[in-house]
Parts: structure tokens; C-alpha cells; sequence
């Protein structure tokens, strides 16, 4: 959840830190700090709260170092305070770390450590990394093998980078469960969580892969595995441009993305669905493995969990193979039952979502083939995986989901018309058929954006609502719950989805004058049941707001908000739309941050 950067060059390392750092945001944190190598010693500055305010510290404008790491910290250990803030340094002001993840037995290596004359002045985890390679060092290794040491001392998650006063012009990094780039360019090297932070300084890279270590100056690296047997790599070349993240005249990242939206599902149709074919590069499922798969497994979090709900119909309509979608949280606990005629498809916008990839190790080790499906090029989840295919979405700076959600609905409806093709399960006429809507799909969410005055009234009206519930029969309740969501996530109002049907059946108890409820309705077969459900609502005094692209009388319904025609198998991708819209609506009524709301992360890689 945390972001890190590093920097090894000619350069003075401060500013180029604090801008990394100000490209991490998105990420989510509470306080921010870097460390550089200053002449003979270690300097530190850090604080609580935002990125900006280091530009406020004393001193920060003396630093002349050329070497240095920083953090953003989402506080797991110890509240957000100074004193917990990263870069932390041991007790000889030796070594100096910067630190994601969680180190899970922190706890007896903190009292190893006490038992052997070291002192603490954090809450934090992190703060035995520094001690732990101290102790190390004094027993005489040098300053790769101490941090070999440590690491391997270390039980948990950890993207670590490490400098030493007595090798000033060199750092230390090493990951395990936690990602971490290297980038590269002529007499530089610059380290970080993600390469948006990077992007503007260089486009290759250096990915390492668990239990690696890096050993960098400025014009040399050498990476090792964990028994420090030196291991070669190639730098990859990513096609990412520098300003590829700015808001470009929107107010806020969110609502950017939201109106990328039509652009993200065309580049995604680009790379799966040319026409009337289908490719999956590199997707090599036969007939013969597809045909014995007893289930498929989708396994996520959050929104991603989402849209492997709003799926689940299509792959079992079309390729009559039972789907299964599972919060990846409690699927890595429950011991699942897993074979090699099991296909576990596993979902993550940034590729590093912790839960997600121990889930999908869980499943390899059992025998079951893995799919990836991420936004993130060379991210974690895709090393990790038998197949991974890219969602096209571009970079996602905002906290809430948006365009990676609808992307991910695109690829994946594709996906089961792939399986459907390869075992003949569906007929050529309906496959052709879902096609077609699938390629109108980006001008109908233009269509839905070219005039939102009625979204933004209906803001309006509900800003100041203390609860909302949100309603959907079959795969609208999906989409209920994907909205329900998006509110609670940036407004901080609480908001709850249930099935329509399941309204009597505790819930309607809640429902009183001026409670608002926002009925999604998408499919022709469910209309007369839903209109029932809304009129329950109603006649309690609710007020209702109804997002349809259904022909039925409206005159008696005051906020209704019509979205285009489709396929009900995809009529998640569309009436998202409005909800998201909504939610960004209230939130900016509310004088709300929208893009990083508070306790939140894009990124959530620990547990």
C-alpha cells in the first residue's frame, strides 16, 4: 500500500525523491519521509500527512546528496506519527531503510534484538530491518551479506531499500511479496514501487522477483538470489509516456478516468476481438483441457471481486461450465477444493494485490492452471501465473476503480466467448451476436457521458443522506454492489447492496421516508419482479433513483436515469457508468478529496 523510491546518480537526490513520491500518491498513505547520504552521515527528514509538507522541513533545501530512498507510509504498525514515519534508522545510525509490507514476526526479532542491547523509538515493524542488518555488520559481514542475513531472518512481505554510511555511494534493495522496479538510464539508476513513479526519468527496467537482491551504484548493478549466487537479468523497455498520468484539464483523476472510459474498452476490444476473431495471445487452452474442467474459480478483491460477478453468467450461459467467485481473503484460508481440472482466474488492477497472489500460489500448488487478468504490465501476479492477459486501461491514478473495472468486464466477457468457441458450446449465432454489442460498447459509453446534468442533480439532491441502499435482480445486483461500493469508498456514506428479491426479507425494516434507493434494471425478463421491489420503496416513503434501459411508464418515478441498450450479459459495463458518476458527484458535494480518500489504497499489498 506503501510507496518507495530510490535514486543513485549525479544529481541531487532530494527533489527527484519527493517527485517520485508525489507520482506514489495515488497509493494511499498518512506520512511521507526521504533519507540521503550527506557527506559523512545519514540525514533523515520525515512527517506525518502529505508528501508536500516535507518541502516545509528544516534543512530540506541543504541537501546536496546524490544518493537517497523515500516513503510513503499507510500505517499497519504504530498510528501515523512522526516517529513512525520511514526512512528508519538503527542505532549506530549505520544503516538506514525504507520499508513495504509486513514483517510478520517482528515481534521475536524485536525481542532478539532488545536481549542484545538494541533500542527502539517506533511502533513500527520496520524498525528491526535497520537493527537486524546492524547486528549482522558488527559480527562482521559486509554490507551485502548483512542485508542477506536480515532478509532471510524476515518472515512476511517486504520491498526493502537500504543505504550505509560507510558505502556511500551504493544502496541495497531486495523484495519478497511486494513489488519493486529498477530503472535504468545513462549514469543514473532510480528504484520504486511502480514505474509511474519512474516514467518521467526513464522507460527501462529491471523487475526483480522474489528472494532477489540488488546490489546497485551508480553506473553498476548485480542482482543474487537469497544464497547470494549472482543472477542475470534484462532490462525491459516499457511503452508508457511521461504525461500519460495528468489530469488533462479534468479536476480530479477520477473523473478522468471515468471519461477514459470509452477509450480504455476500445483499446481493450483492440487486443482480444479484431472483428469477428478472437485472440488471446498466448492464451494456449485446448478443447481437450477445456472440455474437463470441472469448475472455474475467480478469485479477487474489492471491485475486481466485483467484476468477476458481473462475468460469472456469461461463462456459465455460454460455456456451461460452473463458476465460482470468491473473495481471494477467504479463499486462501478455507482450503478449496482445487484440482488439475480446476482453471482459477485470478483478477487484480495492479497486479500486486497480496491476497490475490497467495490465493493464485495456493491454487498452483494444488495442481490447478492460473490466468492473470491485470492492468499492470510486468506486475507481480503476471510472474506468478501459468497465463496472464492484459486489460488495456492505461494508468489508474485515482484510489476508487473505474475504467480498470470496466475493462476488466471487457476482457473477461471476451474471455468466455474464447471458451465458448473452443468447445462449441454455444451457437455460432449467439456468439457472433454478443460480438457485435461488444464492439458498440465504447460509443454507448460516450453516449452515456455526453450529458450527465441529470446525474449531477440528482447529486444534488441526495449529498446529505446519512444511508443508501442499493438494489438489483440477477446481474444487476452485481453492479449494485459495485456502486454501493464506489460511494462508501469516497463519500464516507454508508451504503449497502442487496438482491431485490431478498428486500422483504430483512432490509425493507431500514426503509423509512427520505431513505434513498437506487434500483439498477437492465434486463427485459426481470422488469415486472423489480418494478414490484421498487414500489415497496417507494411506498414507504423512499426516494428512488433508477438506472434502466428498459420501456416501461416512468411518469411515476421522479429521478430516472436512462443508459443505452444492450446485451443484459453486458449490461454491466454501461450501467457502472452512472453510478460512478454519482458517487464522484456527492463526494465533490461534499467537499471531499476524491481521488485519495482517507484509509485507502490502490495498491493493497499486505494483507
Amino acid at each position: 500500500m506503501c510507496g518507495i523510491v530510490g535514486y543513485i546518480g549525479t544529481k541531487k537526490a532530494s527533489p527527484i525523491l519527493i517527485n517520485g513520491l508525489l507520482k506514489l500518491e495515488y497509493r494511499g498513505y498518512d506520512s511521507a519521509g526521504i533519507s540521503t547520504m550527506e557527506k559523512d552521515s545519514i540525514s533523515v527528514m520525515k512527517d506525518k500527512g502529505r508528501v508536500k509538507n516535507l518541502y516545509d522541513l528544516e534543512g530540506i533545501n541543504d541537501l546536496k546528496g546524490t544518493v537517497g530512498i523515500a516513503h510513503t507510509r499507510w500505517a499497519t504498525h504504530g498510528k501515523p506519527s512522526k516517529e513512525n514515519s520511514h526512512p528508519h534508522l538503527d542505532n549506530s545510525n549505520t544503516f538506514c531503510v525504507v520499508h513495504n509490507g509486513i514483517i510478520e514476526n517482528y515481534n521475536d526479532l524485536r525481542t532478539f534484538l532488545k536481549d542484545n542491547g538494541y533500542e527502539f523509538y517506533s511502533e513500527t515493524d520496520t524498525e528491526v530491518i535497520p537493527n537486524l542488518i546492524s547486528y549482522y555488520y558488527k559480527k562482521g559481514n559486509d554490507f551485502l551479506k548483512s542485508v542477506n542475513l536480515a532478509c532471510n531472518d524476515l518472515k512476511g512481505s517486504y520491498a526493502i531499500e537500504v543505504i550505509c554510511k560507510d558505502m556511500p555511494e551504493n544502496m541495497i534493495v531486495a523484495r519478497k511479496d511486494s513489488p519493486l522496479v529498477i530503472g535504468k538510464s545513462d549514469d543514473e539508476i532510480f528504484v520504486s514501487s511502480d514505474i509511474p513513479a519512474l516514467i518521467s526519468f526513464t522507460n527501462t527496467f529491471y523487475f526483480l522477483n522474489d528472494n532477489e537482491i540488488a546490489y546497485i551504484s551508480k553506473d553498476n548493478i548485480k542482482f543474487y538470489d537469497n544464497n547470494l549466487n549472482e543472477v542475470s537479468k534484462e532490462l525491459t523497455t516499457v511503452e508508457l509516456s511521461a504525461n500519460s498520468a495528468d489530469k488533462d484539464g479534468f479536476e480530479d483523476y477520477m473523473l478522468k478516468e471515468i471519461y477514459e472510459q470509452p477509450k480504455a474498452i476500445r483499446e481493450t476490444i483492440g487486443t482480444s476481438l479484431n472483428g469477428s476473431k478472437i485472440n488471446f495471445e498466448g492464451l494456449n487452452l485446448t478443447k481437450e483441457y477445456l472440455s474437463k474442467i470441472n469448475k472455474i474459480y475467480m478469485v479477487a478483491c474489492g471491485t475486481a471481486m466485483h467484476a468477476g460477478l458481473g462475468v460469472k453468467s456469461n461463462f456459465e450461459t455460454l460455456c456451461n461450465i460452473p463458476v465460482i467467485v470468491e473473495v481471494a481473503s477467504e479463499f486462501r484460508y478455507r482450503n478449496p477444493l482445487i484440482d488439475e481440472n480446476t482453471l482459477c482466474i485470478y483478477i487484480s488492477q495492479s497486479g500486486e494485490t497480496a491476497d490475490t497472489i497467495a490465493a493464485l500460489k495456493l491454487a498452483k500448488s494444488k495442481g490447478a492452471k492460473t490466468i492473470a487478468i491485470t492492468n499492470v504490465i510486468e506486475s507481480s501476479i503476471t510472474r506468478e501465473a501459468d497465463y496472464f492477459v492484459y486489460t488495456h486501461a492505461g494508468p489508474e491514478i485515482a484510489v476508487a476503480s473505474t475504467k480498470a473495472y470496466t475493462s476488466q468486464l471487457v476482457l473477461l466477457n471476451i474471455m468466455a466467448l474464447y471458451f465458448a468457441e473452443i468447445l462449441e458450446s454455444s451457437t455460432e449465432s449467439r456468439i457472433d451476436n454478443i460480438k457485435k454489442e461488444i464492439l458498440k460498447l465504447p460509443e454507448k459509453a460516450e453516449e452515456i457521458l455526453k450529458d450527465i446534468t441529470n446525474i449531477k442533480n440528482i447529486a444534488h439532491e441526495i449529498h446529505s443522506k446519512k444511508t443508501m441502499f442499493y438494489l438489483g435482480r440477477g446481474i444487476d445486483y452485481s453492479v449494485a454492489m459495485e456502486g454501493a461500493l464506489k460511494l462508501k469508498e469516497i463519500s464516507y456514506i454508508f451504503s449497502e447492496a442487496y438482491p431485490s428479491g431478498e428486500l422483504k426479507h430483512g432490509p425493507i425494516a431500514l426503509i423509512e421516508k427520505g431513505t434513498s434507493v437506487i434500483n439498477i434494471l437492465t434486463n427485459s425478463t426481470l422488469v415486472e419482479k423489480s418494478l414490484s421491489n421498487i414500489q415497496e420503496v417507494v411506498t414507504r416513503g423512499a426516494t428512488c433513483i433508477i438506472i434502466t434501459n428498459q420501456d416501461f411508464d416512468i411518469s411515476n418515478f421522479e429521478n430516472v436515469i436512462k443508459i443505452p441498450e444492450i446485451s443484459a450479459l453486458l449490461s454491466p459495463i454501461l450501467s457502472v457508468i452512472p453510478l460512478q458518476l454519482l458517487a464522484y458527484y456527492i463526494t465533490k458535494e461534499k467537499g471531499l478529496d476524491v481521488d485519495k480518500p482517507r484509509n485507502l489504497a490502490k495498491s493493497v499489498t499486505v494483507e
